[in-house]
């Protein structure tokens, strides 16, 4: 890496939504030098008044920060923090070549376990390391992030296991930017273990229409909730991957746990007539276990439900856009 390692770290933050203008906030108030990549009036309000956090336990407002719509303008960085929807991902990878150097490190913080093979597959498979991050946020309006939940967490690190420069330079970031941050040593399976819980909720919540609350009461849809996330677990124990053979009943008992009204992000786009990571949730469940001979024939019921809507609103043939309120 550069000689930022012993000093302060440059960050682009390649999407500016709940999740990207959420961490990208925080590590800017913490010191680090930060670039957001945004579009439309969202880049304006960012460029205008700076970036905004409401709601959750700790509110902020970063008064100026750096933003472009332009990735050839946001020149080299030492950390690329990738926070685009799944299915911008490889356009987006194509995009910001400008911002990756021989040096630069690329962490995803998208959902689903695909994500990294799509890095590897654009840039050397040495500047990847893994990430996982979790929080509640949406853009409230152009320039303010809204947290609607108190969890905020990243956590991240090599994929060999051993605690590198990089890892521990972006850990100081994190923390000094308030963020709840972990370095780990075994980031593979870290990645797989929130996948496990996210298509079960993502999958159920979308298909079913309703929050995790009645999913969980009913008999037969906690039960289809559990198998789901069974049908995870095996294809990733298939490809080698340190989960427990009981891993999604103790995933069970945090959906218990969580509030009744909590929803998925999937749902939310349904409900918005917007496109769906469904290709990328149950689809790669399917997918990766077609790969190694596992059946799932609950995510592949999954995905062919959902295959309509899967591109949004559009793609269905003239049906009514559906609206909501933004997740």
């Amino acid at each position: 890496m550069s000689t930022i390692w012993g000093g302060n770290v440059r960050i682009a933050v390649i999407g500016s939504g709940g999740v990207g203008g959420y961490f990208g906030a925080r590590l800017a108030s913490g010191g680090a030098d930060v670039i957001f990549l945004a579009r439309g009036a969202h880049l304006s309000a960012l460029q205008s008044h700076g970036i905004t956090v409401e709601g959750g336990p700790e509110p902020l407002h970063v008064a100026s920060v750096q933003a472009t719509d332009d990735p050839s303008r946001m020149g080299v960085a030492d950390l690329v923090l990738i926070a685009v929807k799944l299915w911008d991902t490889e356009t987006i990878l194509e995009r910001i070549r400008p911002v990756v150097g021989p040096n630069t490190a690329i962490i995803s913080f998208q959902n689903g376990v695909l994500k990294d093979s799509y890095l590897r597959a654009h840039y050397d498979a040495t500047q990847v390391m893994g990430g996982v991050g979790y929080v509640a946020t949406t853009i409230d309006r152009p320039g303010v992030i809204r947290q609607t939940g108190p969890m905020q967490r990243l956590i991240f690190g090599e994929f060999d296991g051993h605690v590198s420069p990089r890892g521990e330079a972006f850990l100081k970031a994190c923390l000094d930017g308030g963020i709840n941050a972990e370095l780990s040593s075994h980031i593979d399976r870290e990645i797989w273990q929130k996948f496990v819980f996210l298509v079960g909720l993502s999958g159920t919540t979308t298909t079913m229409g309703v929050p995790i609350g009645p999913i969980r009461q009913n008999v037969r849809t906690r039960k289809f909730l559990l198998d789901v996330m069974r049908e995870v677990v095996a294809v990733g124990r298939a490809h080698g991957v340190d989960l427990s053979e009981d891993y999604a009943e103790r995933r069970l008992a945090l959906a218990d746990e969580v509030s009744p009204d909590m929803t998925s992000s999937m749902h939310h786009d349904l409900q918005r007539g917007r496109p769906l990571e469904v290709r990328w949730l149950s689809g790669g469940v399917v997918e990766l276990g077609a790969k190694v001979g596992v059946p799932t024939p609950l995510n592949r019921a999954i995905a062919d439900i959902l295959t309509l809507r899967a591109e949004g609103a559009k793609s269905t043939a003239g049906g009514p856009e559906i609206s909501a309120a933004a997740d």
